[in-house]
């Protein structure tokens, strides 16, 4: 009997992205962009804030109130999750990005906290399949006493490199990761795929932590779509989100699969996050726009609706929050 392949897709139409439109942006024959404008004053008004987070930063052998969620930036989309206890990290990379780690995919700032230095990790969960999120050497380190938690499909990988405490999860489905905390699988707008024939063929998502006292929400990599609204609503709001907000120039190619900073607002709203934080930016030069842009781009935004900038942070490399 023929193996039949997997192939996922998004909840609301999209136009995929093809090699042939890859091609046309790495020749420069895309439609024309009008850069954005950065205020001088937004400009000022974040390396002050980069300049206080240095003294905000936590260290990691306290330990949080159990009630408390404590989250540290290491870059990219790898955060270390403290809660009721446990040690969660997502989509671990502390080295280059693979599989060839040259010009843009060598990192720009070293990981916030060593690998080396970290405390016990009990969890892992994973967005997707892209190397920039499923880094081999940073799971080969990790090794096989972590849990980790894949979209459908993704755990052969794992399996196949001795990682026998894998749990595959589809979109909306939920299980128990330990400690008084329960996993939601949820729904994101993006694409997975490793080499060149295997496009799509394991799901991509994002993930709801919830407990008694707090639900966090990690959007992983995504486009903006109205999935944002519905997360929202099945959880009664969020206390914390984690949103990308970086690799979006330029958007005719990258809309499809990337937030910019505005439309990261507008999901922090559509979610009803408390505070949100922003990822997937100042780590790896992945698209088009400068590295210190979605930051700057971010603060104008809240600026321009009249949002408290302390709800939507975009932290210094390895900051620790308490929420």
């Amino acid at each position: 009997m023929a193996n039949t392949k997997m192939h996922f897709h998004n909840l609301y139409p999209d136009t995929p992205l093809e090699l042939r439109d890859v091609l046309r942006w790495k020749l420069g024959l895309g439609p024309k962009e009008v850069p954005p404008v950065i205020l001088p004053e937004t400009r000022e008004a974040l390396a002050v804030a980069a300049g206080l987070a240095k003294k905000r930063t936590a260290e990691l052998t306290e330990v949080p109130a159990a009630e408390r969620v404590r989250l540290t930036w290491i870059g990219h989309a790898t955060f270390l999750l403290q809660h009721y206890g446990r040690n969660i990290l997502t989509d671990p990379i502390f080295g280059d990005c693979q599989p060839v780690p040259i010009g843009r995919l060598r990192r720009a700032l070293p990981p916030g906290i060593a690998l080396r230095d970290m405390p016990r990790i009990d969890d892992v969960v994973i967005s997707h399949s892209h190397y920039d999120h499923l880094d081999k050497p940073a799971i080969k380190a990790l090794g096989a006493g972590v849990h980790y938690w894949v979209p459908m499909g993704l755990g052969e990988w794992f399996r196949k490199r001795g990682m026998e405490r894998c749990t595959e999860m589809g979109w909306w489905q939920s299980a128990e990761l330990g400690g008084g905390i329960t996993l939601h699988s949820v729904p994101a707008q993006h694409s997975s795929g490793r080499t060149g024939r295997d496009r799509d063929e394991t799901l991509w998502c994002g993930w709801v932590l919830k407990s008694a006292t707090r639900t966090v929400y990690f959007a992983g990599d995504t486009g903006y779509s109205p999935v944002f609204r519905e997360i929202g609503a099945r959880f009664g709001g969020v206390d914390l989100a984690i949103l990308p907000i970086g690799a979006y120039q330029p958007r005719w190619l990258m809309k499809v699969v990337h937030m910019n900073p505005a439309e990261a607002v507008q999901a922090h709203l559509d979610v009803e996050a408390r505070t949100s934080v922003g990822c997937h930016f100042g780590t790896f030069r992945l698209a088009d726009e400068p590295l210190e842009e979605p930051p700057a781009l971010l603060a104008q935004e809240l600026a321009a609706r009249q949002i408290d900038p302390q709800r939507f942070l975009a932290l210094a490399n390895g900051e620790s929050i308490d929420i």
